[in-house]
């Protein structure tokens, strides 16, 4: 669960748009030599980069509820939920209280992203050429057994005894990998991101009962260079031939996460559907905060509503001059 710290300017932004109902004028504190405005409080509030984080947010999770809100599935929020409650175990109340939230709040926060997530899909189409281009690296499912250390002479002595002893017992005792205590069984998928593409490959090419060379994977960790070394142990390979049609629910899926998962594809999608929700930003100091999201036309017009308004704003200003001149004389 990521933990949605609401800072106090968070919070505020969004009272700052409840108390707009009233008077800006209107005084929500009062004090001895002075008060704070409805008006005061919202211009404060409005410039805090957090909470120009969460009106995004607000914007966001408003249109794709709006929508797509109505496929989200009481049960599939319930099972995330359970889910997460599961994990965290006793702690989760303070998780829930840390981020400033109640169950009730965190499934509406649930159910947000489930909307977005709808709204995404709601914009793939897959192709055939899609689906080639994500069959030319698919590799079906394989099962083997890993050892993984980051001592290089322990590592090439682990190498030679992995060729004829125990392998089961040699990566219990000496792996590092979490698999280490499942006897370093693991089960390679094609789109697994936790291991290194050089372990997938040298494992591929291996029959069953093949044990690997050893297997050196360079890193960076912000520091200095890093090495980790593993020796991988096939149990069960598969061949995924030539032909892809058995495989096409899967590769439709890869190729699904993988476009939702898109930067350039999520903002193209927020782009349509502003615009189909006819978003507008009416605020001149906030006209940036979804500026990659409106099109350029709507973009435009934001900006020449925001000149007519400040030109507006000025010659008021210089009419109170004007009348107070006229008062002096």
């Amino acid at each position: 669960m990521k933990a949605k710290k609401l800072t106090l300017a968070m919070l505020g932004l969004v009272s700052a748009f409840t108390l707009a109902a009233c008077s800006n004028s209107q005084d929500i504190i009062t004090m001895k030599g002075g008060t704070i405005t409805v008006d005061e409080f919202y211009e404060e509030v409005k410039t805090d980069q957090s909470a120009q984080q969460r009106l995004t947010t607000m914007v966001i999770s408003k249109v794709a509820n709006d929508n797509y809100g109505d496929k989200v599935d009481k049960k599939q929020v319930d099972k995330q939920f359970k889910e997460t409650k599961e994990q965290f175990g006793d702690s989760f109340s303070q998780q829930l209280a840390m981020a400033g939230m109640t169950e009730d709040s965190y499934k509406d926060s649930i159910k947000d992203g489930l909307a977005f997530q709808e709204m995404l899909k709601a914009h793939i189409k897959i192709t055939d050429k899609d689906l080639k281009e994500i069959w030319a690296t698919y590799h079906p499912d394989v099962d083997v057994q890993l050892i993984s250390v980051n001592e290089e002479d322990k590592a090439k002595d682990l190498a030679e005894k992995a060729k004829s002893e125990d392998f089961a017992k040699l990566a219990k005792e000496n792996s590092t990998h979490a698999s280490a205590t499942d006897e370093g069984k693991v089960t390679i998928k094609s789109t697994d991101a936790t291991l290194p593409e050089e372990v997938k490959e040298a494992a591929y090419k291996l029959k069953d009962g093949e044990v690997s060379d050893l297997i050196t994977v360079s890193g960076f960790n912000g520091y200095e260079e890093t090495k980790e070394f593993y020796i991988v142990k096939m149990v069960k390979n598969k061949e995924k031939g030539n032909d892809m049609t058995p495989y096409k629910k899967e590769l439709k899926k890869i190729a699904t996460d993988q476009k939702m998962s898109d930067q350039a594809f999520q903002t193209k999608v927020l782009s349509d559907e502003f615009k189909k929700a006819n978003v507008k930003v009416k605020d001149k100091d906030l006209t940036s905060l979804l500026a990659a999201f409106l099109p350029q036309e709507e973009k435009t017009n934001e900006t020449k509503e925001n000149k007519k308004t400040e030109k507006k704003d000025t010659k008021k200003e210089d009419d109170k001059k004007e009348e107070k001149t006229d008062e002096t004389k």
